[in-house]
């Protein structure tokens, strides 16, 4: 039985293991490139989520044709435009976090994040 619901439900399986993969590389790596990339997999597992939640087989997009106007034809539009938004901030974050890793770089010659709290730790000691 549980076979045939994890084959059923594929699309959030996928996107839970895409979840898993994300947050034990943002939790084991230490560089930290490797660590927004893993932030990046996990957003899109909750974009896959998301997505895969608000489709209704049989059910079309939210603009009305035809006149058909009832509830029942279309799909809920909530979780696409979640999606949207979501990925606009995923981009912006993106970009946020490689800029102030780029200047931890030039300070301190690694992407290790073990090495840089080190170096941070000598720093204020010597202070």
């Amino acid at each position: 039985m549980l076979g045939g619901n994890l084959l059923a439900n594929y699309g959030e399986t996928i996107a839970m293991i895409l979840f898993g993969i994300g947050f034990s590389d943002l939790l084991l790596q230490r560089n930290l490139i490797k660590k927004i990339i893993g932030l990046n997999i996990m957003d899109t597992a909750i974009y896959l989520f998301l997505a895969q939640k608000g489709y209704i087989l049989g059910r079309a997009a939210p603009i009305v044709v035809n006149g058909v106007q009832d509830v029942d034809a279309y799909i809920n539009p909530v979780p696409s435009g979640l999606v949207l938004t979501g990925i606009v901030v995923s981009v912006s974050v993106t970009a946020l976090m490689l800029s102030l890793t780029i200047r931890l770089y030039r300070r301190y010659r690694t992407l290790d994040l073990d090495e840089i709290s080190a170096r941070i730790k000598k720093e204020y000691q010597k202070n």
